[in-house]
């Protein structure tokens, strides 16, 4: 399902998808792809991860100047990144996290 968010007053197209197994959970994810230049004049980019039902999903934000987490059940986390670069080095992230997650998960 394709959708549209708007961050810092910018369109930014979205698709989402739902993801069922014990709980359903649904992503949404879209860019503006490069735009030339840093959050100033950069890209769009977000992120998010919704509980539909049933999924145990807790959220610690750090602030840059707190020295801990805060951790709480949430019903949704959304990341929305400003910049060319932001939007290379979360691909980036996020290739590691599937990579990782999928040689950790048949560990016994």
């Amino acid at each position: 399902m394709r959708g549209m968010v708007k961050i810092n007053n910018i369109e930014v197209p979205t698709k989402k998808k739902t993801f069922t197994d014990c709980n359903v959970i649904e992503c949404e994810v879209g860019t503006t792809g490069h735009k030339g230049g840093d959050s100033g004049h950069g890209g769009r980019t977000y992120f998010k991860l919704r509980d539909l039902g049933s999924t145990d999903m807790r959220v610690g934000v750090k602030e840059w100047c707190a020295p801990a987490f805060s951790h709480n059940d949430a019903e949704a986390v959304v990341i929305a990144f400003g910049g060319d670069s932001e939007l290379d080095t979360f691909i980036d992230a996020l290739e590691f996290a599937v990579s990782t997650l999928k040689e950790m998960k048949s560990r016994k």
